[in-house]
């Protein structure tokens, strides 16, 4: 089966800024979208931002809460086996959180969690007042 595996999460300072990482391996795997969530403590899984991967023009949703501050984007060099990344900015400590890529074969590609079949572990991002 695809492994995706997150890199790029750790400390920073509000107002910093992290880049994270996704790379998939493993068994091939075609995916149409892919997709950043987040789960802080003692809360549900909520969607980030999604991007369609083998779509000519690579299409980027966003949760509103991004408000602008995240960037997506995909490196489909290899179409069997994606990559996507996560361009976080001006960070707040709200955004605490672990951050989950996954990845998705069919429709509807979303921000919501039930229509992906493929995950990482995750990567923790801690944002200090």
């Amino acid at each position: 089966q695809v492994q995706l595996a997150e890199s790029g999460g750790g400390l920073v300072r509000a107002g910093g800024s992290l880049r994270l990482s996704c790379a998939a391996s493993g068994r091939p795997y075609t995916s149409l979208c892919m997709a950043w969530f987040r789960q802080a403590p003692d809360k549900e899984r909520t969607g980030v931002a999604m991007i369609y991967t083998n779509d000519g023009d690579g299409r980027a949703f966003y949760a509103d809460f991004v408000m602008g501050r995240f960037i997506i984007s995909r490196d489909n060099t290899h179409l069997t086996h994606n990559a996507v990344y996560l361009d976080m900015s001006r960070l707040k400590p709200a955004r605490t959180a672990m951050y989950y890529c996954a990845a998705s074969r069919g429709t509807p590609c979303t921000i919501v969690a039930r229509y992906y079949d493929a995950w990482g572990q995750g990567t923790q991002v801690t944002v200090s007042s």
